[in-house]
């Protein structure tokens, strides 16, 4: 009789990104109540203010980045643990049900969802009226990241609470580098966004009905 072989479970494939690292420790420390209203705490405001997430953060960020990030992707990797611990129970339950955070890591990252993207999934869903939308992401690509953060919270909300997930390692990493490169990011929302609302609004070629050539006329 042939022996029985057991095969041991693959390990799990850890993030390469530092960014999508730094959204799977969130996660688990969101597992925490406790935890996560601390963290919450810090929604919308700058890293001075964050009084009650330096416990929790300064030993990732020093760990992963000894020579220290600048001001902007220190404010960013605040202000996005702030709004992981801030989702709705619903997008909580959902990130628990899959077993993993939102945003797939195996995917090319430049393929991954950005906010554009996102609010073109609202629009379509129905989640968000497409003038709200648009208004939106040209008013952010006009502004400075300090006047981006505070309007975060209530929009990543909106979005969740309507079932729409938000990558949150692409948003950190846009956050970091929207004041240098603010154009760059702000075109790829922009076309994300017109690439999504635009595929759904097209018709279907399968649907259109057939239409017969004119007959010849006899010579």
């Amino acid at each position: 009789m042939p022996q029985s072989t057991s095969t041991a479970p693959a390990p799990s494939k850890k993030p390469s990104r530092p960014s999508d690292r730094f959204v799977a420790y969130v996660h688990d420390l969101c597992q925490s109540k406790r935890t996560r209203a601390e963290l919450r705490r810090g929604l919308a405001l700058p890293v001075e203010r964050c009084n009650y997430l330096h416990r929790y953060l300064v030993p990732w960020v020093t760990g992963a980045y000894p020579d220290g990030l600048h001001a902007d992707a220190r404010r960013a990797h605040y202000a996005v643990a702030a709004l992981i611990a801030a989702r709705p129970r619903t997008a909580r339950d959902a990130d628990t049900a899959a077993g993993s955070s939102p945003g797939d890591t195996d995917t090319d990252w430049y393929k991954r969802a950005n906010l554009g993207a996102a609010l073109g999934q609202a629009v379509n869903k129905g989640v968000l009226k497409p003038a709200t939308a648009e208004s939106t992401l040209h008013l952010m690509s006009r502004q400075s990241a300090d006047a981006i953060h505070p309007g975060l919270p209530a929009l990543t909300r909106q979005l969740l609470t309507g079932g729409v997930a938000v990558d949150w390692a692409v948003l950190l990493e846009h956050l970091s580098w929207w004041d240098r490169d603010r154009d760059r990011i702000a075109t790829a929302w922009l076309e994300s966004y017109f690439r999504i609302t635009s595929a759904e609004a097209a018709p279907d070629d399968t649907d259109r009905p057939e239409t017969s050539n004119p007959p010849e006329e006899n010579e």
